[in-house]
């Protein structure tokens, strides 16, 4: 017997054909909105009628997995549903459909304390959460499937953190054979201590001897309260104390406190017998912090510190402060002593080209900057402005191969992600995306990255090709939705689109529903707090956070925030653009009265992610505005300098 082609399969071969097309576009068109209706109808629905005669083409649809996993998961206290749950878990049980019944699945039968259930059902691979590990390793105790299990229970234990109480039983049984010794128990509170898990540490310490458990309750004081335990260790010279323990409080003192951490320096190797050797990572532990606030004085604590002792973060700050204090031959020696692939970054190859401009050897500095222009990102840009050349960026396009496109659009994780696309259900969409991209090859994933463009699914294409090192594609990786809105921002605010762009760009990659954990939203990602204020401001009605996801609302607000940021600063972009990160007080507080010029002042801002968001938000403006025209841009104007606003300068209390 020859079976039928399946609908959708028929109508997706009639649509790739040309044959067909209107017809067929109205079946899927009808079969989306009938998967649409018996979606949403699921949280109404009586138990009892939540298996309606469904179409054939709906049968047949591949999002209808999702639909029987809703229908299911309404079931999950059903003992009736129990084989349909299990029969669909066994048949879908990897794909993105299955996974939040799976977890719901596990979990009642863990409250039911049905192993034997349990056990058929969990896959490590799949159910990787520490709860479902916690649950397997129970459901061994109590079926005496111990075989094995004594290791298993044991790097359990050695969580540097808290575990869930499902882990309890696992635990007892470990115990009852001896298993959780004085030693383990011990390691497992020094991985706490390692991982800044003070209570855990002492918890863990109470069932330990006194002479086992006194040095971790003192390394778990110095987390707690760093300055009063180093203080007190400064009083008591001879009070033991581990190295390790002592080197982590002091560090926890100094970032806390720099300023009084520097006042006891003298005073804390002296008590503690430090010679040079040994106090050289203490010296270093307080000349970062100091270096974040641009306190001169960091450069002497990295003068003490050995070279052993620097790490890679170690060598970059030390150069930063070599910069922010204007000593430049301090800046080569630093990156000439960077490790070899730290030093053969744009970033340290542009700073060693400044350094030698500085110090009058323009042969060095001249092959420097020649070295970072074709590199397409800030630091290519200033390296423009330095050799006094106009800027284009230079394009290198991602290939495109039509065959292999359309192979990959045909795989059945992007079919069914293009399908969540088209009914609204972005979220399933992006963790089929993801599942469906991690099974792929980097040649599938390149056409992957203009299957998404395509669709106007902007963020996943971006990221995609970040994830392949594919960053200059400006076309594909640079587009320009929402046209209309950010055209209204640029003539409400006279800032340039461009600029506008870069920001969206950065902040959201162009998601319109983009929430951050801090409780940014939208677009611009602005918090409902600065919306509500940059409305007022501008005579509109504060917006509600739904409607700060709707981009003819945001937009125009994040462009008078960023409009309000400029004239604060008095036109000192820069600084604008930090303050839209970090926040405008944050912003402030890096300036100073004196001049900065802005490459310096930039380069030291301490928040990495601040330094990194002003740099691409440059870099991005100039790609948008370079997309315009295509012409070569003059870039003097960014090696300026960054001051105190004159305004805020003048308030500025005396003494």
């Amino acid at each position: 017997m020859i079976r039928a082609l399946p609908c959708f399969a028929v109508c997706v071969f009639a649509l790739t054909a040309l044959t067909g097309v209107a017809a067929c576009a109205a079946t899927l068109d009808e079969t989306r909105r009938e998967f649409q209706a018996a979606y949403a109808a699921v949280r109404l629905a009586p138990l009892n009628g939540l298996a309606p005669a469904d179409s054939e083409a709906l049968r047949d649809y591949p999002l209808y997995p999702y639909l029987q996993a809703a229908r299911l998961q309404r079931r999950i206290d059903d003992p009736a549903a129990a084989p349909e749950i299990e029969a669909f878990i066994v048949a879908h049980g990897d794909q993105p459909a299955a996974r939040s019944l799976r977890r719901t699945w596990l979990m009642s039968l863990a409250e039911r304390k049905a192993w034997g259930g349990y056990l058929d059902v969990y896959d490590a691979a799949i159910d990787d959460t520490a709860a479902a590990r916690c649950n397997a390793l129970a459901a061994r105790v109590a079926l005496g499937r111990t075989t094995g299990l004594a290791d298993e229970v044991t790097q359990a234990w050695l969580a540097p953190k808290s575990v869930p109480p499902a882990c309890d039983p696992a635990f007892d049984w470990a115990r009852s054979q001896g298993l959780l010794t004085p030693e383990l128990t011990e390691r497992r509170a020094r991985l706490a201590l390692a991982a800044g898990e003070a209570g855990l540490a002492r918890f863990l310490a109470k069932s330990l001897a006194p002479a086992q458990a006194a040095p971790i309750n003192q390394w778990a004081g110095l987390i707690e309260r760093p300055s009063q335990s180093i203080e007190a260790l400064i009083a008591a010279p001879t009070r033991a104390v581990e190295p390790a323990a002592l080197l982590d409080g002091w560090t926890r003192y100094a970032r806390n406190d720099p300023e009084a951490a520097s006042a006891s320096y003298a005073g804390f190797v002296r008590a503690r017998g430090l010679d040079a050797a040994a106090a050289s990572p203490y010296a270093l532990a307080l000349a970062l912090p100091l270096s974040w606030r641009r306190d001169g004085r960091a450069l002497g604590y990295f003068s003490q510190a050995r070279a052993a002792d620097y790490d890679e973060r170690a060598h970059e700050w030390h150069v930063r402060a070599a910069l922010w204090a204007g000593d430049w031959a301090r800046v080569r020696t630093a990156i000439a002593a960077m490790p070899q692939p730290l030093r053969e970054q744009n970033r340290w190859r542009y700073w060693e080209a400044r350094s030698a401009e500085q110090l009058g050897d323009e042969t060095a500095a001249r092959a420097g900057y020649e070295a970072v222009l074709p590199t397409d990102n800030w630091y290519a840009t200033l390296s423009a402005a330095r050799l006094g050349r106009r800027f284009e960026p230079t394009p290198r396009r991602i290939p495109r191969d039509a065959a292999e496109l359309a192979k990959v659009t045909a795989l059945p994780g992007l079919v069914r992600t293009h399908e969540l696309i088209l009914v609204d259900m972005d979220a399933e969409a992006r963790t089929e995306w993801n599942a469906a991209l991690e099974d792929m090859t980097p040649a599938q994933q390149t056409q992957a990255v203009h299957l998404a463009s395509g669709w106007g699914w902007h963020l996943q294409a971006i990221a995609a090709a970040a994830k392949l090192g594919q960053f200059d594609d400006y076309e594909l990786l640079y587009p320009r939705p929402f046209d209309t809105e950010v055209r209204r921002a640029a003539a409400q605010t006279g800032l340039p689109q461009p600029l506008i762009y870069a920001v969206i760009r950065q902040e959201s990659l162009f998601r319109a529903d983009a929430a951050s954990s801090a409780g940014a939203l939208g677009l611009m990602q602005l918090l409902p707090s600065t919306a509500t204020l940059t409305a007022r401001k501008i005579g509109q009605r504060p917006p509600t956070r739904t409607e700060l996801l709707i981009p003819s609302v945001n937009v125009p607000l994040g462009g008078a925030f960023l409009q309000s940021l400029i004239a604060r600063a008095d036109g000192q972009l820069p600084v604008a653009i930090a303050g839209y990160n970090a926040g405008p007080a944050a912003a402030r507080r890096w300036l100073v009265a004196a001049p900065v010029e802005t490459d310096v002042w930039v380069e030291n801002i301490p928040f990495n992610e601040t330094r990194a968001y002003v740099q691409r938000v440059s870099w991005h403006t100039l790609v948008f505005t370079w997309l315009d025209d295509r012409k070569a841009r003059d870039v003097s104007g960014w090696l300026g300098t960054v001051r105190l606003p004159g305004v805020d300068a003048a308030l500025e209390p005396a003494g």
